[in-house]
């Protein structure tokens, strides 16, 4: 008889401790699923608005005026812009650099180059580029498009 109750305590222990076996499983694989889920919040989730700038808010519209470039075989284009400036802007903005890429982009290219709109938008696009460039200090961009106000082929 002796000999049934200490299996009898023998089961019970390993019963109870079959139970706290598993709760200690239980609470580890929760925590390490809790812990991992913070790490991935805290290192990972927003790490890809810091680094990220807002988009700029436009402001005025800044008009240059009107240049004239030599083009390729005694052509000429006359050509004015617009730099869209944003909400980091001063109230004036200094177009001598916007011209200057300006002078540089257009001179010397043949008529033919520029005879469609879709090859104007292409120069187009890629002065843009060059002028936010430009404009732009510590991220903070001073302009954002540039416009054709004038653009005239002799």
């Amino acid at each position: 008889m002796a000999d049934k109750d200490d299996e009898a305590k023998g089961e019970g222990k390993k019963k109870g401790g079959s139970k706290k076996l598993l709760i200690i499983i239980v609470a580890a694989v929760v925590v390490l699923i809790g812990g991992g889920a913070g790490a991935y919040f805290a290192f990972f989730a927003g790490s890809g608005t810091t680094d990220a700038h807002p988009e700029p808010t436009p402001s005025a519209v800044v008009v240059a005026d009107a240049i004239t470039v030599n083009l390729a075989d005694g052509h000429y284009l006359k050509i004015a812009i617009g730099l869209q400036t944003t909400t980091n802007a001063a109230e004036t903005v200094d177009t001598s650099k916007a011209l200057d890429l300006v002078i540089s982009q257009f001179s010397n290219l043949e008529v033919a180059e520029l005879s469609t709109n879709k090859q104007r938008e292409a120069e187009k696009a890629e002065l843009t580029e060059k002028v936010v460039k430009a404009y732009t200090e510590e991220k903070k961009e001073y302009v954002m498009a540039v416009y054709f106000t004038e653009f005239v082929i002799q």
